[in-house]
Order: C-alpha cells, then structure tokens, then sequence
C-alpha cells in the first residue's frame, strides 16, 4: 500500500513540474528575464507582418541582453533598442497594422513615430490597462503567464540599472529548455541604417530625426 501510495505521490510531482508547452509554438515567444519566463503568445491574426519580423529578430538573436530603457510605473516596460538608449532600432521598419484590439494589462505593442508607418525593433509590454493607446500602436501580442516577472522590471527613463532581456527564444525552437544557469548575451548592433527610436511623453514614440 505505502508503495502504491509513494508511486502515485511521485508521479504527480512529475506531471506540476515538468515543463509547461505551448499550444502553438511557432506562435509562442519565451521572454527570459532575472527572475523568470515569461511566456508570449503572437497574435498573427492581428499583425502578420509584425509577428514574422519579432519572429526573425528573435531568431537572429537580436533582442539577448537588450535593457530595458523605459519603465514606467503602472504603464509598460519598453525595450528593443541596441543601443540601449531608445534612439535606435534593427533598421528595418515596418508598416502598421492597427487593430481594434485594446491595450490592456499585458499587452504587447510596437513602438513607433508619429509616422504610423515607422515601427521598428523597440517593442513595450503594458503593465496595466492603457485605453488611451488603442488603435494607434500595432498589437503583436499578449503575455499568457509570467506578467509578475515583468512587474519587477527596474523602473525609470531610463531606469539607474536597467534590467535585461536574458534570451528571448521562439518556442518551437526551444521546447523545455528553461533559464537555469543561462546568462545575458552581448547587446545585439546592426550596420543597418536605424530610425532614431526616443520615448515619448504620452504613449510610446519615436521620432524621425
């Protein structure tokens, strides 16, 4: 009976702490951070081109070690720039593709200038509902788990000792892995002419200059 009892007992601590997958992961992004994953599901239904380009950067490696440069409070945390300074980009931008999808707790948004047409690398994560922003930043995705890690992002603008991206990995690449004994990569550069990516002061811009 004891045996029976410690076999079944074994086998439910197997199922709580094997890995969790995701439903579909060549749509899923991992997002580790110092204090853990957080898992972000692409929303290629809304933003098709958006989703393949962040799919692309991730891939390339672009986004490990990139800080993040804007935190604000209650608001978002902001990120993607190689500079680390919010003036710059992968070079490449993108047009956009607005959505009638609200900017709610969780919510992942690209960057961009007035010109509705300028996104870029530079991506920000709401941190709490932000209405204000809907339908003028492209929606690409939504965090489905780890949103407390990405509220103990460090604050400011930027913030004293900004936190980092440890590696931002697409799921179907990498299935069960975790960020165990992982450490930030170097901050990624690009000889591609860069749009001058700056933090606004309502919403999230960047400016042409």
């Amino acid at each position: 009976m004891l045996k029976k009892l410690a076999f079944f007992v074994l086998a439910a601590l197997l199922i709580v702490s094997r890995p969790a997958f995701a439903s579909d992961p060549e749509n899923t992004i991992y997002l580790d951070l110092k204090d853990g994953r957080v898992v972000i599901e692409l929303l290629p239904n809304l933003a098709p081109k958006h989703v393949a380009r962040i799919k692309e950067l991730t891939r390339q490696g672009f986004y490990n070690g990139l800080v993040f440069h804007r935190v604000i409070e209650g608001f978002m945390a902001q990120t993607g720039d190689p500079t680390g300074t919010g003036t710059s980009g992968s070079g490449q931008k993108m047009a956009a593709e607005f959505s009638k999808e609200p900017f709610i707790r969780g919510v992942i948004g690209m960057a961009r200038s007035s010109d509705p047409n300028s996104g870029d690398s530079q991506f920000f994560i709401t941190t709490a509902d932000s209405r204000f922003l809907d339908g003028q930043y492209t929606v690409w995705g939504r965090v489905t788990s780890g949103m407390e890690f990405v509220d103990r992002i460090a604050k400011g603008e930027p913030p004293a000792n900004p936190d980092k991206i440890v590696k931002m990995t697409v799921a179907a690449d990498a299935e069960g892995q975790s960020i165990a004994g992982s450490s930030p990569a170097g901050v990624a550069t690009t000889t591609a002419p860069a749009p001058q990516l700056v933090p606004g002061t309502e919403g999230i811009q960047a400016s042409d200059e």
